[in-house]
């Protein structure tokens, strides 16, 4: 049996607050949750209930891009919030959840990683003992997020070929 090994990151907000700029636009599939992902989704609403703040709904762009970057961390073996290329975080955000017509735009991230697996409850634990996290989790701005969390039975690199569930949430807001 592997022992656990937790590591979180955390990258606040990158806001714009000007008429955006054209962005590049992918479509997105719908939003279908696994298990965990609902946990996240459910305990995260939970906090922010209990926080008096308003809850945050799936946003399909949100979810490809948390999705697209958890899947290239595990492939690769990377645990960072920028892309494999050197592109900052918002920049892969940027092309699923377009700034496009936005008079304001931000996005914040969350990642994790436990090997072999991690629950929702745990995922929750981790990030609110994390001041940076749980800043990000209580932010008031944030209407949107897209959750991505993927076990690799032997990911490579930082994970040492080991089994690891890798979770990414990606928060966001747009006014038009």
């Amino acid at each position: 049996m592997v022992l656990g090994r937790r590591l979180i990151g955390l990258l606040v907000v990158l806001a714009l607050a000007f008429p955006a700029a054209a962005a590049a636009t992918s479509s997105a599939p719908s939003a279908q949750l696994t298990s965990l992902e609902s946990g996240v989704l459910l305990q995260l609403n939970q906090i922010r209930a209990a926080h008096d703040l308003a809850p945050l709904s799936i946003s399909a762009a949100l979810d490809a891009s948390a999705a697209e970057h958890t899947r290239q961390m595990g492939s690769l073996g990377y645990f960072e919030h920028d892309s494999a290329d050197g592109a900052a975080f918002w920049q892969r955000i940027e092309q699923w959840y377009s700034t496009t017509g936005c008079h304001y735009w931000a996005v914040g991230e969350n990642i994790l990683w436990e090997s072999p697996d991690i629950d929702a409850t745990d995922a929750m634990r981790l990030w609110m003992a994390s001041p940076e996290h749980r800043a990000n989790i209580l932010d008031p701005q944030w209407r949107n997020i897209g959750i991505s969390a993927i076990h690799f039975d032997a990911a490579p690199g930082t994970y040492q070929g080991d089994p690891v569930t890798i979770v990414t949430t990606d928060f966001g807001v747009r006014s038009r």
